[in-house]
């Protein structure tokens, strides 16, 4: 699976913001307690086996705080780690190592753990041909940095905005009248914009899902069925001229003791919440390593 293109912006802007959060410029502790002229390397490792992922965001805290520090990239995201591996080796002033040690920790855990996650999931469905999806349930703020670590895991994204593609849910249907109305709905409202994109339908049963069928929709989100209605589901599609073609996706409450038999069931897609809204932080420590020395003169 190809890891998505890292967006630099996104980083800049997200690093701009915990750094200002931070008022690292004001950190009055290492100001006080560390000399101005010391030079340190410290070494990021992990304490705990994971993926990596979010590498190049050390390199833009550095970029804003010190860009003096040389960054010593020693894994690439995507790259399975081990307890005790080190990720990122860094050289330079002692003051800006300490100062922006939780800042790219906060950044670094979050994305390695959000990787390793998906990584379990994309395990858990190896030899089907599901894919592994997120959503939109990312942090606030940082939903590029999020599903960027999703890809680094292995899985793919969903829509990265509302604009994207159409995303019919539970309180669409039930406000446009049903999932007919809604399907005609967006068609009209495409046509009149004169805008073509992807149609995907939340339904909850079969029979809402036979009606999206009949409707035309060509993309399914089989939203928290019981494995036997997604096969059910399944077999109505297979009975259908041009089934093949309707994208069938589950979600809700997919947790690793279930991923698989959705997969089984034959459905393309699987999406998943917690990918990163619930994704533990991988357990990574940042330490200086050698020595300390003065800066020479």
């Amino acid at each position: 699976m190809k890891i998505a293109d890292f967006s630099a912006s996104a980083a800049r802007a997200s690093v701009a913001a915990a750094l200002t959060q931070d008022r690292a410029a004001d950190d009055i502790t290492t100001l006080w307690s560390v000399p101005a002229d010391l030079i340190a390397t410290a070494e990021i490792s992990t304490r705990q086996p994971g993926v990596a992922a979010g590498i190049p965001v050390v390199h833009e805290v550095f970029a804003q705080t010190a860009p003096e520090v040389e960054v010593e990239t020693l894994v690439a995201d995507g790259e399975r780690v081990q307890a005790g591996d080190v990720l990122v080796r860094l050289t330079g002033s002692a003051r800006s190592l300490i100062t922006a040690e939780r800042t790219v920790l906060n950044f670094l855990q979050r994305l390695c753990g959000i990787a390793t996650v998906t990584d379990g999931f994309v395990q858990a469905v190896a030899g089907t041909p599901a894919r592994i999806l997120d959503t939109r349930k990312t942090a606030p703020g940082l939903r590029a940095l999020d599903k960027y670590a999703v890809t680094a895991g292995g899985g793919s994204n969903h829509r990265l905005t509302l604009a994207a593609m159409v995303l019919l849910k539970e309180n669409h249907i039930t406000a446009a009248g049903g999932v007919t109305a809604a399907i005609n709905a967006v068609r009209k409202g495409m046509a009149d914009s004169g805008t073509s994109l992807p149609i995907d339908v939340e339904v909850q049963t079969v029979a809402q899902a036979r009606e999206a069928m009949d409707a035309g929709a060509g993309w399914l989100m089989l939203d928290n069925m019981e494995v036997a209605d997604v096969e059910e589901v399944m077999r109505m599609r297979a009975g259908r001229s041009g089934g093949s073609e309707i994208l069938l996706e589950a979600s809700g409450n997919v947790t690793l003791d279930r991923v698989r038999a959705l997969a089984d069931a034959g459905v393309d897609l699987i999406s998943i919440g917690a990918l990163t809204h619930s994704a533990p932080a991988l357990d990574l420590t940042m330490l200086i390593t050698m020595d300390a020395a003065p800066c020479p003169r």
